[in-house]
């Protein structure tokens, strides 16, 4: 893909204070790719989002298990958990997604990798 016929659309999911969020902020940047910024604590989760990644990724993507979060959820929920229940935790608990997120409106990426960028984006 040129840089002409980029995708148009792009989404990046995350929260501020993640070193890797602003990492790819900064990559997006420098190469100049217009998207725009979701931050899960300021502006929320849906579970019609997470369905509509679970659509084109998987649970096991999706749900950062090295978390904090996950690591003070309590026994039972982390023993339990199923993939119906996922999209409801990852809404109740945002933090619980891998990061960034990057949502091109055809392609979803799920974590930063500079080559996969540079491939789908550039």
């Amino acid at each position: 893909m040129t840089k002409t016929s980029k995708p148009h659309g792009i989404t990046l999911y995350g929260i501020k204070n993640c070193d890797t969020v602003r990492k790819a902020r900064h990559w997006l940047d420098s190469h100049a790719i217009t998207y725009r910024y979701h931050d899960f604590r300021d502006d929320g989760l849906t579970l019609d989002t997470i369905d509509q990644w679970l659509a084109r990724s998987t649970a096991g993507q999706l749900l950062n298990k090295r978390s904090t979060t996950w690591k003070q959820l309590d026994d039972a929920t982390r023993n339990q958990l199923d993939d119906d229940a996922i999209p409801a935790l990852l809404a109740a608990h945002p933090t619980l997604v891998k990061r960034p997120v990057l949502d091109t409106g055809g392609e979803l990426t799920v974590g930063f990798s500079d080559t996969a960028w540079q491939q789908l984006l550039l």
